[in-house]
């Protein structure tokens, strides 16, 4: 690895300036050789292709041997259950690690700060948009349901007897009272709450103390990396499976049933996306079809899992890869997994309405406001919650009284074949938003990002959870022959020129630090 030649003094704590004067440059020949472009591998091990031909393939299972299609739900659970089972480690060491990179616990707070105000106001236009959509399309007119024929089992069953937490429950939930059972328990709000404190006593302590820490936690991290490397090679068999079994047990006949409601939710998720891009455009300068180009692989993952949690690992590595500082994007990514799920604000505020139209009712005004309410905060959390969307309407309807409880049920057969949408704009809307929190806080570099989209790796943890090792080595050994600056082994953190920055030391260690590499001359 070309960073393992970076070493940290044992004295200041901080890496050395001239670390890749250490690297065996090869002859001239050699690096022509080494910067020739790399042969293109063939089409079918990428894993785009792989992913689209197992989801394709799901989907004619599903439809044509149902019964079969039905019994492959063990291989989508089965691949997501491997992602879950690093997540909370990777979720805390990308946070620590980012953290004491940034060397700023106020700079911590700030980003968490922009990134509530940021999810607020997104969901709250998620759901106001949606109310729209479903007052313009209005979905449920004519059906004329009658309640007394549902049944209040069916959703029992769906959410497993839960109820709605209430704000201040919600908030309480985040507080982990074991450390142990937040990680246990896969608990990702607690596990974020407990590595942001611990990343800022690293930052109080100080650096110097905390590298014997600090190094053992990189170098899990970089274990945590290549087993997810690993586990992406069985992803198209989790594709496959999941999308088997959702075609299997629901069928595309349910498409002709809820025609109106599923074209008005896919419609207005169309619209939304477009609206995404002109924000990416505006605050941060991202070409979003280039991003959307850039992580193919991630979003056909996220489709035919319907689970943006097995693909969280990779998009926070592309995004750290394209720019963002490891510290925003584990503070924001995670968190907008609870806190901006714009996808469920949108199918949230639709299938009110269509509720409500069903049972021949019409929201006024006051009404439709008192509903944007409960859901502004039912639809917190909702990420990883069985029937989630159910609680959240049921809690809706029990506080405007308009329509039964049990008229809930009659989303059962839809809720699964909005999967597709909720999971593509929810995920957008996290990458989107932590773009924006980034550069913001000042923690994008959008000619990084120009690198990432023309196909570079632009640190060596990225490489290391793609599997591009060895083309990054090659990239590397091109870049410095250029007299080009080495790229950091992760996104926001040490470079030779970046750190001063990095090291956030006091005066005098600062000076110290200055006089010891004006002592160091080239050779």
């Amino acid at each position: 690895m070309i960073w393992n030649t970076l070493k940290e003094s044992p004295v200041t704590g901080e890496f050395s300036t001239d670390w890749y004067r250490s690297m065996k440059i090869p002859d001239s020949a050699a690096l022509k050789a080494s910067s020739a472009p790399l042969k293109k591998k063939p089409l079918y091990r990428s894993l785009f292709f792989q992913i689209l031909i197992a989801v394709v393939a799901g989907v004619l299972i599903g439809n044509f041997w149902p019964n079969i299609g039905s019994t492959l739900r063990p291989l989508g659970d089965g691949f997501i259950q491997l992602i879950k089972m690093i997540i909370a480690p990777l979720i805390f060491l990308v946070i620590v690690t980012g953290i004491s990179a940034v060397g700023d616990v106020k700079a911590v707070g700030r980003v968490g700060v922009k990134a509530l105000l940021y999810f607020t106001a997104a969901t709250l236009f998620a759901l106001v948009f949606g109310l729209v959509v479903g007052n313009v399309v209005q979905p449920g007119a004519g059906l004329h349901i009658d309640p007394t024929t549902l049944s209040q089992e069916a959703v029992d069953a769906k959410t497993g007897h839960a109820v709605p937490k209430d704000a201040a429950q919600f908030l309480l939930d985040v507080i982990p009272t074991s450390v142990v059972g937040a990680f246990a328990n896969n608990s990702l709000l607690q596990v974020l709450f407990f590595s942001v404190f611990f990343g800022a006593a690293i930052v109080v302590i100080g650096r110097q103390r905390c590298l014997p820490v600090i190094s053992l936690m990189e170098t899990v991290l970089e274990l945590i990396f290549k087993i997810m490397s690993w586990i992406m090679k069985v992803a198209p068999i989790g594709a496959f499976g999941a999308m088997a079994f959702i075609i299997g047990q629901y069928g595309l006949g349910t498409l002709g049933t809820y025609a109106l409601l599923i074209l008005a939710c896919y419609g207005a998720a169309i619209v939304f996306i477009g609206l995404l891009f002109i924000v990416a455009w505006s605050f941060a300068r991202v070409p979003l079809w280039s991003f959307l180009k850039y992580t193919r692989e991630e979003f056909l993952l996220a489709l035919g899992t319907a689970s943006t949690e097995a693909v969280m690992p990779r998009i926070m590595t592309k995004l750290t890869n394209a720019g963002c500082s490891r510290a925003t994007t584990g503070l924001v990514v995670p968190t907008g997994y609870s806190f901006n799920l714009d996808g469920a604000a949108i199918y949230l505020s639709i299938s009110l309405l269509f509720l409500a139209q069903a049972f021949g009712h019409n929201l006024d005004l006051g009404q439709q406001l008192a509903a944007l309410g409960v859901l502004l905060l039912t639809s917190k959390g909702m990420a990883g919650v069985p029937g989630s969307s159910f609680l959240a309407l049921s809690a809706t309807a029990a506080a405007l009284g308009i329509f039964p409880v049990a008229g809930v049920a009659l989303l059962l057969g839809a809720d699964r074949l909005m999967d597709s949408m909720r999971v593509v704009v929810n995920l957008l809307g996290n990458c989107v938003a932590t773009f924006v929190v980034a550069k913001w806080e000042g923690q994008f570099d959008r000619s990084v990002m120009v690198r990432a989209f023309r196909g570079e790796i632009t640190n060596e943890d990225s490489a290391i959870m793609l599997g591009q090792e060895e083309a990054y080595e090659e990239q590397e050994l091109e870049r410095l022959s250029e007299g080009q600056a080495p790229s950091p082994k992760f996104r926001g953190g040490p470079t030779s020129d970046d750190i001063p920055q990095f090291e956030m030391s006091k005066r005098g260690r600062a000076e110290h630090s200055g006089s010891q590499q004006n002592a160091v001359s080239p050779d």
